[in-house]
């Protein structure tokens, strides 16, 4: 059996179907579809039966995620009590595509009857559903992806696609960015690429903080009990004055002139990298830690005083890329 032969034939088929739609947009209601749900003071309800049910609801939860109120009713359950669920100010995206669908031809009716505009994603503009819409998206294939020709493939894929149509153009209508898209994502990679900040993950407590005169063999140990490879000196004001890596200590043991009892400012690294702006974006802050191939950014206040430090390792347990 040639599979390589077989997945190509379908994503070739399901591709074609995708661009015969493209080339066909114009004779869409498309504009009419936007309108409706830019001048929708309530919701927007997905529903279907089937596999366009299943497609429904990921169309659903893509116009959720990007600024349109909407959500998923199947409408044997609308038939059965949750009709409740439509308001008036909503607005109703029937998907079938035969247009039949029994479950969903006896919801029409009730929704006309509340005034309901509705949006029909169906296969012929002859069919029931697309009859009692306000607008027709035309969902047809010529051919599924199925050997034979019967199992919803192309149409589904269509049909998903055509739901990213109506989400990419109501976001590009919003003028919706990604600090938008965020906001419906806190807890997801961009979210917190966007909302998390320094003062989120800085550390200020019992830092590994010495004076100028401090002896290395007593910074080392407070390197090894503050368990970020650093320590940072301060002058007698409390500025920052230098630090300590460890990688500033294993160069100085290549040094025939190390000792243990030189102060730990003679083999420190002089004016260290460090922002003095803690509501910086934690992102941004991994970039500066990247960029200086550094591990641990100072944070200070205005008068240059150690207000905390950030580490790598806070960064990549945060989740922040």
């Amino acid at each position: 059996m040639d599979y390589e032969k077989i997945a190509k034939e379908v994503l070739l088929t399901e591709a074609k179907e995708l661009t015969n739609a493209a080339d066909a947009i114009s004779s869409f209601d498309l504009d009419t579809a936007i309108e409706l749900i830019m001048n929708s003071k309530g919701k927007l309800i997905v529903t279907g039966v089937g596999k366009s049910g299943l497609v429904g609801g990921k169309i659903a939860a893509t116009l959720a995620s990007t600024g349109t109120s909407s959500f998923f009713l199947h409408p044997t359950e609308a038939m059965h009590g949750d009709l409740g669920m439509i308001g008036k100010d909503d607005l109703v995206l029937g998907i079938s595509y035969s247009g039949e669908s029994e479950e969903l031809i006896q919801l029409l009716p009730h929704l006309k009857r509340f005034d309901i505009p509705l949006i029909a994603m169906a296969s012929r503009k002859e069919s029931t559903l697309a009859k009692y819409s306000d607008c027709f998206l035309d969902i047809s294939v010529t051919k599924e992806a199925c050997p034979l020709d019967t199992a919803p493939t192309s149409s589904t894929t269509l049909t998903m696609a055509m739901g990213d149509v109506l989400a990419v153009c109501l976001m590009k209508k919003r003028d919706f960015q990604k600090e938008d898209f965020a906001s419906f994502h806190p807890g997801g990679s961009l979210g917190k690429r966007l909302f998390v900040k320094v003062d989120d993950l800085l550390r200020k407590e019992n830092l590994p903080v010495v004076s100028r005169e401090t002896l290395l063999k007593d910074a080392i140990v407070t390197m090894s009990e503050g368990r970020l490879g650093n320590v940072i000196i301060l002058d007698n004001d409390g500025k920052i004055s230098s630090v300590l890596s460890d990688g500033d200590l294993r160069r100085a043991l290549l040094s025939s002139e190390f000792s243990l009892d030189c102060n730990v400012e003679d083999i420190s690294t002089k004016n260290p990298k460090r922002i003095n702006n803690k509501n910086l974006l934690a992102s941004d802050a991994l970039k500066i830690i990247e960029d200086y191939k550094i591990q641990l950014l100072i944070v200070t206040d205005d008068d240059d005083k150690l207000v905390g430090v950030l580490h790598i390792h806070d960064l990549i347990e945060a989740g922040i890329k």
